[in-house]
């Protein structure tokens, strides 16, 4: 698979080893862990101030130049899969995907083919960027199998550490829609008095926690007390159904982008997704609260009823800025038109 060279400098005091001075200054999303770098130190692939460097322990040179050849195959048994995508836009360096639920984003245990990846490897042949690794060509953010909605891949490498750079740095527009069960209303004070919850005006409820592997299924994450990942979500109530109301059309924006963000945020406050079969998102809702057929839709929802709406970004090479919506898919249009108590409609 085609590649290109990572390129960056070692910061002013770095640490003594050059091992540690390179993976302190490697750019966020490169895939550049310490043993991925000890493996490209062995095989001569880095250069530090033009020179080849193979020795992990010796002493790093402050501000001195550093490139890495990522020449990346993908793994023998992964293969392209002609697997049609909706491409909302592609250029020379990305391609921006409405991706739908069902679709793993990467190869993992389980889920072999029928990928993302696979179909990417399809759809642009050699022309993936090779930060992602073996298994993930390309992939720079992810959204979870059952979620739907916008997602960018990068095609060179360039593009690649342009798009880590602003999703490390938070400054990548992503709005999601979700389906919660009740309404998560700032104004209710049980709201107010769980740990990390605060209001903001407009109706906004922030969610600040940190995020980690639940200590007890190795399936789940977990709101933690310390540990984890520092992980913000903010949300506004959109629409409500039932009278009383007992479900929420919820917009979500994300500051951070951990694993099930949203779902566990959502979790945390009680107001689990419809649909979400690991974060309590099978209650039964309020039947004299919603049309006949709004709780039978929601009790049968195959899915977490969350979807990526929107995402805004800076080209990583032109600099323009990018903005993709993606409509609700059938699903979930056909979901919140029950709620309402309209006939469901498609796409």
């Amino acid at each position: 698979m085609a590649s290109e060279t990572v390129r960056f400098h070692l910061g002013d005091d770095p640490p003594p080893r050059l091992d540690k001075a390179l993976s302190a200054a490697a750019p966020a999303g490169a895939g550049l862990s310490r043993s991925r770098l000890a493996k490209l130190l062995a095989e001569g692939a880095v250069r530090v101030g033009g020179a080849v460097a193979t020795d992990a322990s010796a002493r790093a040179i402050p501000g001195a130049e550093v490139e890495i050849a990522l020449a990346v195959r993908p793994r023998a048994d992964l293969a392209a899969e002609d697997i049609p995508l909706a491409v909302l836009h592609e250029d020379a360096d990305l391609i921006v995907i409405d991706k739908p639920a069902g679709m793993a984003v990467h190869p993992a245990p389980g889920t072999p083919g029928g990928t993302l990846v696979n179909a990417l490897m399809a759809h642009c042949g050699d022309s993936l960027s090779g930060i992602g690794g073996e298994e993930r060509p390309g992939i720079v953010h992810r959204l979870d199998k059952d979620t739907s909605g916008v997602l960018v891949a990068a095609k060179t490498d360039r593009a690649h550490q342009g798009l880590a750079a602003q999703f490390a740095a938070h400054s990548v527009e992503r709005l999601y829609r979700a389906a919660a069960h009740g309404v998560p209303d700032p104004a209710e004070p049980r709201l107010m008095g769980l740990p990390g919850v605060t209001a903001e005006p407009g109706g906004i409820l922030r969610i600040e926690t940190r995020l980690g592997r639940h200590p007890h299924d190795r399936q789940r994450q977990a709101v933690l007390k310390s540990g984890g990942r520092h992980a913000v979500t903010r949300l506004k109530v959109a629409e409500r159904f039932g009278a009383p109301p007992a479900a929420a059309l919820v917009d979500c924006w994300l500051e951070t982008g951990r694993t099930h963000q949203i779902r566990v945020h959502l979790a945390h406050v009680g107001h689990g997704l419809i649909g979400d079969p690991l974060y309590g998102g099978r209650r039964k809702l309020r039947q004299c609260a919603l049309p006949a057929d709004g709780a039978e839709a929601a009790a049968g929802f195959a899915r977490q009823a969350l979807h990526a709406a929107v995402l805004g970004f800076l080209h990583p090479v032109t600099g323009g800025r990018l903005r993709f919506e993606a409509p609700l898919p059938s699903d979930m249009a056909g979901l919140l038109a029950a709620l309402r108590g309209e006939r469901a409609h498609g796409r």
